[in-house]
């Protein structure tokens, strides 16, 4: 259950898929200049956003479910509330400078910046790449560095030009309404792969959200997968986020 829970609040900081096959389809190639705008001016809207997610855990010994409150401040503040029968079993507050987690079935915290996270996980993160992962959108500027297009399968792909050919990283954007479809991030140095596949959207208020998102990390001969399900989603909502750790608990080392 520990694991589980770990699992489930960090893979929501990285990102990474299967290769696909290059395939000439009926949808015009665009500019990364003009994919960008497009993506940027499709993303969600909001001040404040209050969600329930249902995630559902496998790995090659389990399958767990649960349910997770998430809230959101946009580039601010993302906090997370994981329960199982309506009792609590962990608390995430995020904001630009800070990961703050604890669990209550191992009385263990994390209370750090994302330099100690970025490290342990191996890959650099930051507050507005685990927001964008939410929110459907691309962990990278598309605005900054160079980026080459081209269309895949009906939908454009994006990936940096220059690859370093031990952190190789590509996205797959919807070409009908300009979310993401998939984003990948392989070290094959370190034997990881770690992906996320949106399979589907839904419109509030206007504004199109992720409905389900899937997950899938391998390192090894070890893989992960979590579903997620948005059942709920609030935009511009009255929110808290509460957070104290428990006294008694021991620092979880990364």
């Amino acid at each position: 259950m520990k694991k589980f829970i770990v699992v489930v609040v960090l893979a929501l900081f990285v990102v990474g898929c299967k290769g696909t096959k290059s395939v000439s389809g009926t949808v015009k190639n665009l500019s990364v200049k003009n994919i960008a705008t497009a993506h940027n001016n499709a993303s969600p809207n909001f001040k404040t956003l209050a969600a329930r997610v249902f995630v559902v855990y496998r790995d090659e010994k389990k399958e767990q479910s649960i349910t997770i409150s998430v809230r959101m401040e946009k580039d601010k503040t993302i906090w997370m509330k994981a329960s199982l029968l309506g009792i609590t079993l962990a608390k995430a507050k995020i904001t630009t400078e800070r990961v703050q987690y604890y669990e209550t079935v191992g009385k263990t915290y994390f209370d750090g910046d994302f330099s100690l996270l970025s490290n342990w996980l191996g890959t650099e993160i930051n507050f507005q790449q685990a927001q964008s992962i939410l929110l459907g959108e691309s962990i990278f500027n598309l605005n900054q560095g160079n980026y080459t297009s081209e269309v895949v399968a009906d939908k454009y792909k994006v990936q940096p030009k220059n690859q370093d050919p031990n952190f190789i990283y590509s996205l797959l954007m919807l070409s009908g309404n300009f979310r993401i479809a998939s984003e990948t991030l392989s070290q094959p140095d370190k034997g990881r792969i770690l992906t996320i596949r949106y399979d589907d959207y839904q419109t509030i208020e206007g504004a199109l959200y992720p409905k389900e998102i899937h997950v899938l990390a391998s390192e090894n001969d070890s893989t992960t997968k979590i579903d997620l399900t948005y059942r709920k989603i609030e935009p511009n909502v009255s929110i808290s986020f509460p957070f104290t750790i428990p006294d008694g608990y021991s620092e979880m080392k990364l």
